[in-house]
């Protein structure tokens, strides 16, 4: 399944303001006029089960370093709870006790809602989402400052854009609740009914990643629990504190840190969010034989595993992996959209840290000099600098390890023959006080396109450009990868726009446009990128949040 958007996108440029960071003798550090130091306090050790904060059965934990600011300092801005098999297991209890237990067998339209999260009625469940997405937009800009002390995105042009999306999911998955319909199918009218019926399947395992840990909670608890199944949700390792103030705002049965009720209060164990590692606590949470669903984000290495653990148990898996994107610039194009169409593209306000990354771009013979030049002024005007400062337009790398491997590409393309490298914007002022994992956009051209940099998913701000001439080449050089997430492609010529959306193998397909984010559009990918797809109506069923039951009934068996 594909999508094809039209929109014009619109990049804005501002100055960088300096800031500095409270870097006293303390076991924690938080940046000067950060709003919720006591927030991360709070939440540091815990996991969020039955509707409160818990601590790990082990009482494990393992620090959680901002990459913001002085990352190379022994002191963490928290600690996650190091959750394993036991938490997995209490989590994974508690959730399926709130998906199965007292269920009534004819609940009236307004009576009170049993503890049975799949018996509510779809109104129900559509009143409790729309209520969970009105107290998120209360707590937007928390959540927002949260993510940009975990992942050091920069809080004007992707922090407040992710957390304010959140309430959208939300509040689009209310409105779905009341159109899981079933069919009806001819048999024997005389003598039978036959329909389907669609029914939750019980408890769903989430796995998450670092790079937009709210706005993917919501793409994965929204439709799970307007479904009527119940969920536990693996954080980011990187990221654990943003998705855990999340869960306690929806889910607290005390909810004395919130302004408005928690909405699932009444329905402790619905949600359920652990942290931990890996192998420790992913890998318990995938094999559990209670939980019925898999929906994981990350990497394509990582998604074989969890699609082989998953395959063993023939339980539905859900994968949203990898990709190498190609980006055609078409001679028609309109080269100062194009520009901005690449920098939004890739993603480079987000240090490149995106799987939908436009990291080969196309360019048609006749526009790509004048393309790289104008790419090349405009990614100059943007700010590297302090993620919470509102004049910064870049972040920082997730952290020392992938700032370390973006760096090995790089250093390995100049060592290619015939290879320009251009590196763009300014990094901060070595006085500045900003000892940040930061980069510079990078801007690789005359590379050959089976090179590593050209061919592997970098995770970075590094993308590469090529010329072309014929179109047929082009879409074929396009499809030369083992990814398939994401493509577009520029022009005003419609005859080329409809070719490349039919001809280019991927599962998000756009025209004039790139990474259009609503709630109700599907997103999932092709070949090694993925199975399945997330968001949207139509794809709900293909989520497989719900089974499909055939159910015949003799007429006769009711004096019929």
């Amino acid at each position: 399944m594909r999508r094809v958007f039209r929109a014009t996108i619109k990049v804005q440029y501002k100055s960088c303001a300096k800031r500095y960071y409270n870097t006293s003798d303390r076991t924690t550090l938080t940046p000067t006029g950060f709003e919720h130091a006591s927030t991360i306090q709070r939440l540091s050790g815990h996991h969020f089960t039955s509707g409160e904060l818990t601590r790990p059965v082990n009482a494990n934990t393992f620090p959680v370093y901002s990459p913001a600011f002085d990352p190379s300092s022994s002191r963490p801005v928290g600690f996650a709870a190091r959750g394993d098999s036991h938490d997995v297991q209490k989590s994974i209890q508690s959730s399926l006790a709130a998906f199965s237990k007292n269920i009534q067998s004819n609940p009236a339209p307004n009576s009170t809602p049993s503890n049975s999260w799949r018996q509510l009625l779809p109104l129900q469940r559509s009143r409790i989402l729309l209520a969970c997405a009105e107290a998120l937009s209360l707590h937007s800009e928390e959540l927002a400052q949260i993510t940009t002390l975990e992942t050091g995105k920069a809080i004007r042009t992707e922090s407040r854009i992710e957390s304010s999306l959140i309430s959208d999911v939300f509040r689009y998955y209310s409105g779905l609740t009341s159109e899981l319909k079933g069919t009806t199918l001819p048999f024997n009218p005389l003598t039978s009914v036959t329909f389907t019926q669609r029914e939750p399947l019980g408890v769903i395992g989430a796995i998450i990643p670092w790079n937009a840990p709210l706005l993917l909670f919501a793409l994965k608890i929204a439709p799970a629990l307007a479904t009527g199944n119940t969920v536990v949700l693996k954080s980011a390792e990187e990221a654990p504190f943003g998705v855990l103030r999340i869960a306690e705002i929806l889910g607290a049965v005390n909810n004395n840190h919130s302004s408005v009720p928690a909405p699932l209060k009444n329905f402790p164990g619905v949600l359920n969010v652990i942290s931990g590692y890996g192998e420790e606590c992913g890998q318990p949470l995938v094999m559990n034989n209670d939980v019925k669903k898999v929906s994981f984000t990350g990497s394509v290495d990582t998604g074989r595993i969890i699609a082989s653990l998953a395959g063993k148990r023939l339980i539905p898996t859900t994968l949203e992996l990898g990709g190498k994107s190609p980006m055609i610039v078409c001679s028609s194009a309109d080269l100062n959209r194009a520009v901005d169409g690449a920098i939004a593209s890739m993603r480079f306000t987000r240090q490149g840290q995106s799987c939908t990354a436009a990291s080969r771009i196309f360019v048609h013979k006749n526009l790509i000099s004048d393309f790289v030049a104008a790419l090349e002024t405009k990614l100059n005007k943007l700010v590297i600098g302090d993620p919470f400062s509102t004049s910064t337009d870049i972040g920082t790398i997730i952290s020392k390890s992938q700032y370390t491997k973006i760096q090995a590409y790089i250093n390995e393309a100049k060592n290619l023959p015939g290879v320009s490298i251009k590196f763009c914007s300014q990094l901060p002022d070595q006085n500045s006080g900003l000892n940040g994992y930061y980069l510079r956009p990078v801007i690789i051209t005359n590379v050959k396109k089976d090179a590593r940099v050209a061919k592997e998913e970098i995770f970075g701000p590094v993308t590469c450009i090529f010329e072309w001439e014929d179109f047929d080449r082009v879409l074929a050089d396009a499809n030369d990868t083992e990814f398939g997430l994401s493509a577009s492609v520029w022009t005003k010529d419609l005859k080329e726009a409809l070719r490349a959306t039919q001809g280019l193998e991927a599962g998000i397909v756009q025209v004039n446009q790139n990474m259009l984010v609503q709630p109700n559009l599907p997103v999932g990918g092709w070949k090694t990128s993925g199975l399945g797809r997330e968001g949207s109506l139509e794809t709900v069923g293909r989520l497989r949040d719900w089974d499909e039951r055939e159910v015949w009934r003799r007429l006769e068996d009711f004096g019929i």
